[in-house]
Protein backbone atom coordinates (compact mmCIF):
# COMPACT_ATOMS: atom_id res chain seq x y z
CA UNK A 1 0.00 0.00 0.00
CA UNK A 2 1.27 3.44 -0.96
CA UNK A 3 0.47 6.29 1.42
CA UNK A 4 -0.63 9.27 -0.66
CA UNK A 5 0.40 12.65 0.81
CA UNK A 6 -0.36 16.32 0.20
CA UNK A 7 2.08 18.94 1.51
CA UNK A 8 0.70 22.35 2.44
CA UNK A 9 3.30 25.02 3.22
CA UNK A 10 3.80 28.58 1.99
CA UNK A 11 7.59 28.21 1.74
CA UNK A 12 8.63 26.68 -1.58
CA UNK A 13 11.98 25.47 -0.28
CA UNK A 14 10.20 23.55 2.48
CA UNK A 15 7.68 22.03 0.07
CA UNK A 16 10.33 21.02 -2.45
CA UNK A 17 12.68 19.63 0.17
CA UNK A 18 10.04 17.56 1.92
CA UNK A 19 8.65 16.31 -1.37
CA UNK A 20 12.06 15.12 -2.53
CA UNK A 21 12.76 13.30 0.74
CA UNK A 22 9.28 11.77 1.14
CA UNK A 23 9.20 10.49 -2.44
CA UNK A 24 12.41 8.58 -1.71
CA UNK A 25 10.73 6.68 1.12
CA UNK A 26 9.29 3.25 0.23
CA UNK A 27 5.51 3.28 0.40
CA UNK A 28 5.19 7.08 0.45
CA UNK A 29 4.13 9.30 -2.45
CA UNK A 30 3.56 13.05 -2.51
CA UNK A 31 0.59 13.50 -4.84
CA UNK A 32 0.30 17.27 -4.49
CA UNK A 33 1.69 20.42 -2.92
CA UNK A 34 -0.21 23.55 -1.85
CA UNK A 35 1.11 26.98 -0.89
CA UNK A 36 -1.91 28.06 1.17
CA UNK A 37 -4.86 26.62 3.03
CA UNK A 38 -7.35 27.28 0.25
CA UNK A 39 -5.28 25.32 -2.25
CA UNK A 40 -4.88 22.53 0.28
CA UNK A 41 -8.66 22.19 0.66
CA UNK A 42 -9.24 22.14 -3.10
CA UNK A 43 -6.43 19.67 -3.68
CA UNK A 44 -7.58 17.38 -0.89
CA UNK A 45 -11.09 17.34 -2.33
CA UNK A 46 -9.78 16.39 -5.77
CA UNK A 47 -7.11 13.87 -4.76
CA UNK A 48 -8.51 12.43 -1.50
CA UNK A 49 -5.07 11.79 0.03
CA UNK A 50 -4.34 9.53 2.97
CA UNK A 51 -2.37 12.23 4.78
CA UNK A 52 -2.07 16.02 4.61
CA UNK A 53 1.06 17.54 6.15
CA UNK A 54 -0.17 20.99 7.09
CA UNK A 55 1.64 24.19 8.01
CA UNK A 56 -0.31 26.56 10.29
CA UNK A 57 0.71 30.06 9.26
CA UNK A 58 -0.20 30.43 5.56
CA UNK A 59 -1.66 33.25 3.47
CA UNK A 60 -5.29 33.41 2.32
CA UNK A 61 -6.39 30.61 4.64
CA UNK A 62 -4.49 29.37 7.70
CA UNK A 63 -3.79 25.74 8.51
CA UNK A 64 -6.27 25.55 11.35
CA UNK A 65 -9.25 26.50 9.22
CA UNK A 66 -8.00 24.42 6.29
CA UNK A 67 -7.69 21.40 8.56
CA UNK A 68 -11.19 21.95 9.92
CA UNK A 69 -12.67 22.00 6.43
CA UNK A 70 -10.66 19.04 5.15
CA UNK A 71 -11.68 16.91 8.14
CA UNK A 72 -15.32 17.90 7.66
CA UNK A 73 -15.26 16.81 4.00
CA UNK A 74 -12.80 13.90 4.31
CA UNK A 75 -12.98 12.48 7.84
CA UNK A 76 -10.75 9.51 6.93
CA UNK A 77 -7.91 11.74 5.73
CA UNK A 78 -5.31 12.23 8.43
CA UNK A 79 -3.78 15.65 9.00
CA UNK A 80 -0.38 16.23 10.58
CA UNK A 81 0.55 19.74 11.67
CA UNK A 82 4.14 20.63 10.81
CA UNK A 83 4.79 24.06 12.26
CA UNK A 84 7.49 26.27 13.67
CA UNK A 85 5.09 27.17 16.50
CA UNK A 86 4.77 25.22 19.74
CA UNK A 87 2.61 27.89 21.38
CA UNK A 88 -0.40 26.31 23.13
CA UNK A 89 -2.82 28.50 21.15
CA UNK A 90 -1.71 26.94 17.86
CA UNK A 91 -1.51 23.44 19.34
CA UNK A 92 -5.01 23.69 20.80
CA UNK A 93 -6.37 25.16 17.58
CA UNK A 94 -4.99 22.36 15.44
CA UNK A 95 -6.05 19.63 17.86
CA UNK A 96 -9.59 21.01 17.95
CA UNK A 97 -9.60 21.17 14.16
CA UNK A 98 -8.89 17.45 14.06
CA UNK A 99 -5.19 16.82 13.45
CA UNK A 100 -3.81 13.39 14.30
CA UNK A 101 -0.25 14.62 14.76
CA UNK A 102 1.71 17.77 15.58
CA UNK A 103 5.40 18.21 14.86
CA UNK A 104 7.80 21.12 15.15
CA UNK A 105 9.70 21.99 11.97
CA UNK A 106 13.09 21.49 13.61
CA UNK A 107 12.31 17.79 14.10
CA UNK A 108 14.34 15.11 12.33
CA UNK A 109 12.95 13.90 9.00
CA UNK A 110 12.63 10.39 10.43
CA UNK A 111 10.19 11.74 13.00
CA UNK A 112 7.89 12.96 10.23
CA UNK A 113 8.01 9.54 8.59
CA UNK A 114 7.20 7.92 11.94
CA UNK A 115 4.31 10.33 12.43
CA UNK A 116 2.88 9.51 9.01
CA UNK A 117 3.07 5.78 9.77
CA UNK A 118 1.48 6.30 13.18
CA UNK A 119 -1.52 8.30 11.97
CA UNK A 120 -2.18 5.88 9.13
CA UNK A 121 -2.45 3.21 11.84
CA UNK A 122 -5.02 5.36 13.65
CA UNK A 123 -2.57 6.47 16.31
CA UNK A 124 -1.77 10.00 17.42
CA UNK A 125 1.71 11.45 17.19
CA UNK A 126 2.97 14.46 19.13
CA UNK A 127 6.54 15.70 19.27
CA UNK A 128 7.92 15.68 22.85
CA UNK A 129 7.64 19.46 23.27
CA UNK A 130 4.03 19.40 22.09
CA UNK A 131 3.18 16.39 24.25
CA UNK A 132 4.41 18.30 27.31
CA UNK A 133 2.21 21.29 26.43
CA UNK A 134 -0.82 19.08 25.84
CA UNK A 135 -0.34 17.18 29.10
CA UNK A 136 -0.09 20.41 31.11
CA UNK A 137 -3.18 21.85 29.47
CA UNK A 138 -5.11 18.61 29.95
CA UNK A 139 -4.20 18.48 33.63
CA UNK A 140 -5.30 22.10 34.02
CA UNK A 141 -8.62 21.39 32.30
CA UNK A 142 -9.26 18.33 34.46
CA UNK A 143 -8.51 20.31 37.60
CA UNK A 144 -10.96 23.03 36.56
CA UNK A 145 -13.71 20.62 35.51
CA UNK A 146 -13.24 18.05 38.24
CA UNK A 147 -11.53 19.67 41.21
CA UNK A 148 -10.59 17.22 43.96
CA UNK A 149 -11.33 17.85 47.59
CA UNK A 150 -7.61 17.97 48.33
CA UNK A 151 -6.91 20.60 45.66
CA UNK A 152 -7.66 23.27 48.28
CA UNK A 153 -4.87 21.98 50.52
CA UNK A 154 -1.31 23.24 50.64
CA UNK A 155 1.55 20.97 49.59
CA UNK A 156 2.47 20.44 53.24
CA UNK A 157 -1.10 19.59 54.20
CA UNK A 158 -1.33 16.99 51.43
CA UNK A 159 1.90 15.41 52.69
CA UNK A 160 0.49 15.19 56.20
CA UNK A 161 -2.82 13.84 54.93
CA UNK A 162 -1.09 11.04 53.04
CA UNK A 163 0.92 10.00 56.11
CA UNK A 164 -2.18 10.10 58.32
CA UNK A 165 -4.09 7.97 55.80
CA UNK A 166 -1.23 5.48 55.74
CA UNK A 167 -1.59 5.05 59.49
CA UNK A 168 1.68 6.67 60.47
CA UNK A 169 1.64 7.78 64.14
CA UNK A 170 1.81 11.49 64.89
CA UNK A 171 5.29 11.26 66.43
CA UNK A 172 6.63 9.42 63.39
CA UNK A 173 5.05 11.96 61.03
CA UNK A 174 6.78 14.72 63.00
CA UNK A 175 10.12 12.91 62.72
CA UNK A 176 9.78 12.30 58.99
CA UNK A 177 8.80 15.88 58.25
CA UNK A 178 11.27 17.37 60.74
CA UNK A 179 8.60 19.31 62.59
CA UNK A 180 7.16 19.21 66.09
CA UNK A 181 4.31 16.97 67.20
CA UNK A 182 2.32 20.12 67.89
CA UNK A 183 2.78 21.22 64.27
CA UNK A 184 1.49 17.87 62.98
CA UNK A 185 -1.54 18.09 65.28
CA UNK A 186 -2.17 21.62 64.01
CA UNK A 187 -2.03 20.35 60.43
CA UNK A 188 -4.51 17.59 61.27
CA UNK A 189 -6.95 20.07 62.77
CA UNK A 190 -6.56 22.31 59.73
CA UNK A 191 -7.19 19.34 57.43
CA UNK A 192 -10.40 18.46 59.23
CA UNK A 193 -11.55 22.05 59.07
CA UNK A 194 -10.79 22.53 55.39
CA UNK A 195 -12.20 19.16 54.35
CA UNK A 196 -15.16 19.47 56.73
CA UNK A 197 -14.68 16.10 58.42
CA UNK A 198 -14.43 15.08 62.05
CA UNK A 199 -12.36 11.91 62.12
CA UNK A 200 -9.16 10.33 60.84
CA UNK A 201 -11.26 7.66 59.13
CA UNK A 202 -12.97 10.35 57.04
CA UNK A 203 -9.61 11.93 56.22
CA UNK A 204 -8.39 8.53 55.07
CA UNK A 205 -11.40 8.07 52.78
CA UNK A 206 -10.70 11.42 51.13
CA UNK A 207 -7.01 10.61 50.68
CA UNK A 208 -7.90 7.29 49.05
CA UNK A 209 -10.56 8.83 46.82
CA UNK A 210 -8.24 11.57 45.59
CA UNK A 211 -5.38 9.16 44.93
CA UNK A 212 -2.96 10.45 47.58
CA UNK A 213 -2.41 6.89 48.73
CA UNK A 214 -3.70 3.37 48.18
CA UNK A 215 -4.84 0.58 50.43
CA UNK A 216 -1.79 -1.51 49.52
CA UNK A 217 0.78 1.21 50.32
Amino acid sequence: MTIRIILADDHKITRDGLRAMLDQQPGLEVVGVAENGRQAIRMASELEPDVVVMDISMPELNGIEATRQIKADLPDTKVIALSMYSDRRYVAGMLKAGVSGYLIKNCAFDELVNAITAVINNQSYLSPDIADTVMKDYAHILEKENPTATSILTTREREVLQLIAEGIPTKEIANRMHVSIKTVESHRQQLMRKLEVKSVAELTKIALRDGLTTLDT
